[in-house]
């Protein structure tokens, strides 16, 4: 379970890594070779190693599974098994422990492109909070799907700027004032939290 959640984590940070996206980025040192074919590449190296030995301490649990059944509660099949499962998913998963610990000790993170990304989708990242700002206005939730999804197409197809479409579609303006989407419209929102996440983990 510490190595999937390891995994879990160095995968995110691989697909943040990658250059269309470029959010976070695992330490990279001069000179370091990121790429034997194209010098100017960056790769997660580090995460996708995290990434390859925690699939094979959980492939271990396989193994470990495999002991369950022994003949009349105690053979000694399962001996020879845990001699090499045991000790090899624990000097793994310490290699792994403190290889995920270098990477985030080193973690840079690039806030600009996270706003960027953000903003690339023209103001989509907020049709939930539309729809349910119109659902309680007192829309039925079909209605009120239906005006977010013709609005969000059309920026899909126009490269248009959700909040004007919503703010010409007569339909939406005379549930939500230019106030009201202000306020919905708030990246604020979503990281309301965020200093009490940070207090629940000890940051």
């Amino acid at each position: 379970i510490i190595a999937a959640s390891l995994e879990k984590f160095a995968t995110e940070i691989r697909g943040l890594q990658r250059t269309e996206v470029r959010e976070v980025e695992e330490p990279f040192g001069e000179g370091q070779t990121g790429s034997s074919a194209m010098p100017h590449k960056r790769n997660p190296e580090l995460c996708e190693r995290v990434c390859g030995l925690a699939r094979v301490i959980r492939g271990h649990s396989t193994t470990a599974l495999e002991n369950v059944a022994l003949w009349h509660e105690r053979d000694i099949s399962h001996s020879s098994a845990e001699r090499i499962i045991l000790p090899d998913s624990c000097l793994a998963l310490d290699y792994v422990l403190d290889l995920f610990t270098f990477v985030m000790r080193g973690l840079r993170v690039f806030p600009d492109r996270m706003k960027h990304n953000l903003e690339s989708s023209g103001g989509l990242v907020f049709s939930q909070r539309i729809l349910l700002a119109l659902i309680e206005k007192g829309l039925s939730r079909q209605k009120a799907y239906e005006l977010v999804q013709r609005n969000a197409m059309r920026v899909w197809d126009t490269g248009a700027s959700f909040r004007e479409l919503l703010e010409r579609d007569r339909d939406v303006a005379k549930h939500l004032s230019p106030g009201d989407l202000d306020k919905i419209m708030d990246y604020a929102y979503y990281t309301r939290n965020v200093d009490a996440i940070f207090a629940r983990a000890g940051v």
